[in-house]
């Protein structure tokens, strides 16, 4: 195949529109994990004695839950070459972890930080829940947007290539979070 001049030139505009774009989705994935990270570490109001219940918790396992089971379907759905079922699920899976993600922020910018109050091994279970919930759920902010530019973007080689990884760590941090919250406000409660 040969190149003409004007085909470098949208390749390397495409090439620049990728770059800003992919910088951006750093930038926005780099904000939320600070705000993240200011909300439960930067602010005092921890809860100490009583913790006074809250629904938002449940509402973010459900959440959580909920985009478990449509990223399992959205993926059962694109190996079935249903395209636009796929593309709903994951649209709204995205959806649901961005309302996830709000509802997450105002009950820790109330609350602070939770503590877990089981004792023994139970604890060391729960801290590797937590850690790796955590640790993957700061990952996946960029591997989403980026999954989706690609998609959007009708990139499919290279959406299907970082979808490989997304879609597992996802799941893997939806699943995490409903079990981070039945093992923090059902098993063990705030006391």
């Amino acid at each position: 195949m040969v190149l003409r001049s004007d085909d470098r030139f949208f390749r390397g505009e495409a090439s620049r529109r990728d770059r800003w774009l992919l910088s951006a989705i750093g930038l926005v994935s780099l904000l939320v994990v600070l705000g993240i990270g200011f909300i439960l570490l930067g602010r005092q109001p921890a809860v100490k004695g009583e913790y006074r219940a809250s629904a938002l918790p449940a509402v973010n396992a459900f959440l959580n839950g909920t985009s478990a089971v449509l990223l399992a379907v959205g993926y059962l759905f694109i190996r079935r070459k249903r395209v636009t079922a796929h593309k709903c699920c994951m649209g709204t899976a995205f959806g649901v972890s961005c309302l996830f993600l709000v509802s997450y922020l105002v009950h820790h910018y109330q609350v602070g930080s939770v503590p877990f109050s089981g004792q023994g091994w139970i604890r060391s279970v729960y801290l590797v829940f937590l850690i790796s919930h955590i640790t993957l759920a700061a990952f996946i902010v960029p591997l989403a947007l980026a999954t989706i530019y690609r998609a959007l973007g009708e990139q499919f080689d290279r959406h299907k290539r970082i979808a490989r990884w997304t879609l597992p760590i996802w799941l893997y941090v939806s699943v995490t979070g409903v079990i981070v919250y039945i093992m923090l406000y059902q098993l063990y409660p705030p006391r």
